[in-house]
C-alpha cells in the first residue's frame, strides 16, 4: 500500500492524479483509504467503484457535469501536488473523443444493464459519453475547486 509519510510522490504525477480523480468525482482515494499501491516504484491507482457515482441515480448528470467536486478537499495526494492548472490542459487534451469512446466501450454489456434507467446498452454508453464530454467541457470548475483546495491546504500547514 502506498504510504504518504514514507512515499512522497512525485508534484506533477501526484497533480495529474488529483486532476484525473476530480474528472471522474472519485470520493475515495483519501487518507482512510487511498486505493493507491507502490510496486515497483510506480504507483498505480486501484479500486474505482466510488467513481463516477453520478451514475447510481442517473439524476441530471448534464447539471452534474459541471460540478467543482469539492471532495477533492480530502484527496491525499493534494498535499504533494503541484498547482493543478499547470497540467489541466495537457489532461484536457489526452481524453479526446475518440479515448473517451474506446473507455466507454469497454464498459461490459452487462454493467449497462443492470438497473439502469435506459432502453439499452447504447443508449447507455451515449449516455457516458455525454456525461464525461459535457465534464471535460467543464474541467475549469473542477480544476479551480482542486487548485483551490490545494492552496488552503498549502496555507494551513504554513501556519
Amino acid at each position: 500500500m502506498f504510504d504518504p509519510v514514507a512515499d512522497k510522490p512525485d508534484a506533477d504525477l501526484a497533480s495529474r492524479i488529483v486532476w484525473f480523480d476530480a474528472y471522474v468525482t472519485n470520493v475515495d482515494r483519501t487518507p482512510r483509504n487511498p486505493n493507491l499501491l507502490l510496486w515497483h516504484r510506480r504507483l498505480w491507482l486501484i479500486d474505482h467503484g466510488a467513481a463516477l457515482y453520478f451514475h447510481h441515480t442517473w439524476i441530471d448528470p448534464a447539471a452534474r457535469s459541471r460540478t467543482p467536486f469539492p471532495q477533492i478537499a480530502d484527496h491525499i495526494l493534494l498535499p504533494y501536488a503541484a498547482p493543478i492548472p499547470e497540467v489541466a490542459a495537457e489532461m484536457r487534451a489526452r481524453l479526446t473523443p475518440e479515448i473517451l469512446a474506446a473507455i466507454v466501450d469497454l464498459i461490459p454489456e452487462t454493467w449497462l444493464d443492470d438497473r439502469s434507467p435506459f432502453a439499452d446498452p447504447v443508449a447507455n454508453r451515449a449516455a457516458y459519453m455525454d456525461y464525461l464530454t459535457r465534464r471535460l467541457a467543464a474541467a475549469e470548475v473542477f480544476v479551480e475547486e482542486a487548485e483551490r483546495a490545494r492552496t488552503s491546504r498549502a496555507s494551513a500547514r504554513a501556519v
